[in-house]
């Protein structure tokens, strides 16, 4: 299947949808991999005897390897590629899976779980990089938002395991197979995915913007005629060539500080801010605490491990619509609505927990129709962030900045996404604790409603615009 105008351009897009599933399975495992802590902690938590501290410690430990990989992944994409990049994650991730589901101690596990992070982090910036980078501008905010589909799917295909390992075994701390319990496995069979990432892997090529960043065009050119056809793939080589010609180096980190004025340019505190507010409304605290939250308000572990996988597939069905409205709708309107839809339900799910009551067993509830209010508040919050910040901060942070600084703005704004990740996921059980869940969730709200006035002032619009007309 072709498109394009006339002639010049044949957009080969059976090609490029197959480069594109490839390089999505990163997603999948960022999500899984970041998914499947959810139901392991009370394994965790019998298996090394760990409070809640400990707990916050052994399911942020990801986030520590996460945010040095996102740092390291963007400089080196620009050394051995975006696909070698890739590869080394596909690695990472299959080591990470089988010492997890073995680790004999909570050390151990911490160790398995930041060699895990570092593959999520690497994956989570390369894989949009390299999307944008082999996809027309047409509909290169679609393809790149794929990624998140694929995050989302991960993310839900962790739940749907431990789901159905827990239920199996009769609880995820009930043996299984081999005498092991549940919640190591729960682990171990992420290693299938891991490895079908790293085969897919060879077949797929490099990203052309890279090999003419390196001096290798014939090969760039080569890539490109499979994408876009022989004669706008000699136009696209110029094109690239000439976005890289005003700095003759090679890109370095140091090319983020503008040289006429010395300071960080406003492109990449943009980035930055996206990163960040894309935590801060506290999203992944459904992700990784999921089960537990729902268990500290009453539901059983059984109907709490079902409710992630709503969430999940809910989150699916939000990005798909993404995928529909983001190259016509925009980037920026998208961001907007979805900053006012969390703000206003974050609100209405810390309303419901701030009533929440303890029986004299000890048993935590809320009464009357809000626990109801709080299951509805909370899964439409999942979606307008799966409908916004989710997909189209990838989008953006993968389009957003010039050729010469891509590799670099990728890496700090990814390190500052993971930093960001790490502080709102290590501090939620003991904020759950003190001052509470209803404070906490306040606090989530407050950060979505900011996040809207920061897109508003600060964020431009990428849609339809070639990569090589972003300016700094």
């Amino acid at each position: 299947m072709t498109e394009g105008s006339g002639s010049a351009e044949r957009v080969n897009m059976a090609f490029i949808a197959a480069i594109v599933a490839v390089a999505t399975i990163g997603g999948f495992m960022f999500g899984y991999d970041s998914g499947v802590i959810n139901g392991t902690q009370k394994g965790l938590e019998s298996a090394f005897q760990l409070g809640k501290l400990g707990i916050g410690v052994n399911v942020g430990a990801i986030l520590v390897g996460s945010s040095i990989g996102a740092f390291l992944a963007g400089r080196m994409a620009d050394l051995i590629g975006r696909r070698g990049v890739m590869m080394l994650a596909a690695i990472l991730f299959l080591a990470s899976a089988i010492l997890a589901g073995a680790a004999g101690s909570s050390a151990v596990f911490i160790i398995a779980r930041i060699i895990g992070g570092l593959g999520v982090g690497a994956a989570s910036v390369i894989s949009p990089v390299y999307i944008s980078e082999v996809t027309p501008a047409a509909v290169r905010g679609r393809l790149s938002s794929v990624q998140q589909v694929m995050i989302i799917t991960g993310l839900t295909g962790a739940f749907v395991a431990n789901f159905v390992l827990a239920r199996h075994a009769g609880g995820s701390t009930a043996e299984l197979w081999m005498g092991f319990p549940a919640w190591r496995w729960m682990f171990w069979l992420q290693a299938i995915p891991a490895a079908i990432y790293f085969l897919a892997l060879l077949v797929i090529p490099e990203s052309p913007r890279y090999l003419v960043a390196r001096g290798r065009e014939a090969e760039a050119q080569a890539v490109l005629t499979r994408l876009f056809g022989p004669e706008a793939a000699a136009r696209k080589v110029v094109e690239i060539r000439g976005s890289l010609a005003a700095d003759h180096h090679r890109p370095k980190l140091s090319d983020l500080i503008d040289k006429s004025s010395g300071r960080i340019r406003p492109i990449v505190w943009t980035g930055i801010g996206l990163a960040v507010f894309q935590q801060l409304v506290g999203i992944n605290v459904v992700f990784y605490y999921g089960a537990t939250l729902w268990e500290a308000v009453g539901f059983s572990e059984d109907y709490a491990l079902q409710t992630n996988i709503l969430s999940g597939v809910l989150s699916i069905g939000a990005c798909l619509a993404t995928i529909a409205l983001v190259d016509r709708v925009g980037r920026k309107p998208l961001l907007l609505i979805g900053s006012a839809g969390m703000a206003v339900t974050l609100a209405v799910v810390a309303y419901a927990f701030s009533t929440a009551v303890t029986g004299a067993d000890g048993a935590v509830s809320l009464p009357g129709n809000n626990g109801v209010i709080a299951l509805i508040a909370a899964n439409l919050y999942v979606i307008f962030f799966n409908l916004s910040w989710g997909p189209i901060m990838w989008v953006m942070l993968g389009e957003m900045f010039p050729n010469q600084i891509r590799g670099s703005g990728l890496a700090v704004s990814g390190f500052a996404q993971w930093m960001a990740n790490a502080a709102i996921s290590v501090s939620f059980p003991a904020l759950a604790v003190s001052p509470g869940l209803a404070i906490t969730y306040t606090g989530y709200a407050f950060f979505a409603a900011v996040s809207f006035f920061f897109v508003r002032a600060l964020v431009h619009e990428t849609k339809g615009r070639e990569l090589e007309d972003m300016a700094g």
